[in-house]
This record gives C-alpha cells, structure tokens and sequence, in this order.
C-alpha cells in the first residue's frame, strides 16, 4: 500500500476518496483549478495545490497533474471518474514515470474506453449487441442511421470515449439529432478532451428483458472493468455522502 496520493478530481468525489485514504492512513494530495479555491475538497486533504488553469481543463491537463504529483511525493494517483479516469495516455503516462495510476492498465483503457473497440470485441465473442455505427459518425451519418430505424424506435447518441453517462443524449426524433448530436460532442470535450460520437439503437424500458444480456456485458464493461480495478487498491468508504465542493 502506497503512503501518499494525489487525488486527481474535484468536489464530492474528491472528498470520499480522500476520507477513504485517511481510514486506510493514507496522505492525500488535492489539486484544485483557479476557480475551485474556496470549494470543499481543497481543505479536506493533507496538502492542497493550485492548477495552472479554469473549469474541467484544469482536471484534463494529465501532464501538469503527474507533475504535481510527483513534486509532491506521491506514489500514486487517484483520478476518481469523469476527467483522466478512463485515460490510457494518462495511465500509461503515470506508470512511465514510476507513478501508480490507481485503476485499470493502459491496455485494458485503450480496449474498454473507446466504444468502438469494446463493441467490436463484444461481436467477436459472440456477445449481444444493440444495432449501431461500426465507429465514430458525423452527424449526417448519424441521421442515416435514425432513418434507417422502424417507426417509433430511439437512437441512443454516445460520445466514443469516457463513460458515467457524459457525452449521452436519447433521441426519439430525426429532428432532434443536430442539437443532441452537438451536445453529446460537447459534453465529452468537456470531460474527456474528446469529441467523437456514435449512435447506436436505444434498449427502452418496456423491452428490456430482450436487452438483459447486453445490459449485463454493459455493466460488465464499466462496473467490473473500471471500478472494480480502482477499488482494489482504495476501497469504498462506509461514510455518509459529505456535502459537494
């Protein structure tokens, strides 16, 4: 078990996971962009320091981040969800620099964060899969794909990169494509520095038995996959919710 480690997020996330680390005696290390001075989570660690920058790119600058971290001391990082958490060039950049990235290998980022791939494996074993683009589409393809659906069906729009639900948008008609399609894009630049989308076929409620084994290797993908790698080393903290950042 490392000593001490930098907490690569913000607010509430931020806080459970450095209540966690000070249960298992762990020293944290917070960051903070100029515009998160006075939030919760700079004063809830053992050491807070400033990121050069505002809002979520602040959180995306993975090499600013490593740097801290290891001025700091810190054997290891934590980048929580959202931001660098599902970064193969994050991790991969953590682990070159002798820094341990507290969730999944590089390899395992690079295959399970881009949909595309994660899809393309799920047919080659034989997996369920919802209809959908074989990779990243513009938004005229997306509306080809909406038009080629039966009547009364939804497309699901999904950035190609990072989970959680960002970069997310239901589209139950082809009118409403272009404004989905520009905030799925928007949202994943926000969170993941990327801006790629793919639509895919909605599972709806009322069908959902049809869609049990696809949810099941969905929630097999990012439950499994991504969390349970990041709580192997950091395990969930039994606290209450503390108020956000």
């Amino acid at each position: 078990m490392f000593k001490r480690l930098l907490i690569a997020n913000r607010g509430e996330i931020a806080i459970r996971i450095a209540r966690t680390a000070a249960d298992l005696e762990i020293a944290t290390v917070m960051i903070y962009s100029q515009d998160d001075a006075t939030s919760l989570h700079v004063r809830v660690g053992d050491e807070a320091v400033a990121l050069t920058g505002e809002g979520p790119a602040a959180y995306l600058d993975g090499p600013q981040i490593l740097r801290v971290a290891l001025e700091a001391g810190c054997e290891a990082i934590h980048p929580g969800y959202g931001f660098l958490s599902e970064n193969s060039a994050f991790a991969r950049l953590c682990n070159n620099a002798g820094v341990a990235f507290v969730g999944p290998s590089p390899e395992a980022l690079v295959l399970f964060g881009d949909k595309v791939q994660a899809r393309a494996l799920a047919k080659r074993i034989g997996a369920p899969v919802l209809p959908g683009s074989i990779g990243a589409a513009t938004l005229e393809e997306a509306e080809r794909f909406f038009s080629g659906l039966r009547a009364e069906s939804a497309v699901m729009l999904k950035a190609v990169a990072g989970g959680g639900g960002r970069g997310m948008r239901a589209v139950h008609a082809l009118a409403d494509m272009a404004a989905a399609y520009e905030r799925c894009r928007s949202e994943a630049l926000q969170a993941f520095g990327m801006v790629n989308c793919m639509p895919s076929r909605s599972c709806r409620a009322r069908g959902m038995s049809k869609c049990k084994s696809w949810a099941t290797a969905r929630k097999w993908r990012t439950c499994g996959t991504v969390n349970a790698a990041r709580s192997v080393n950091v395990k969930s903290s039994s606290r209450p919710h503390p108020p956000r950042g």
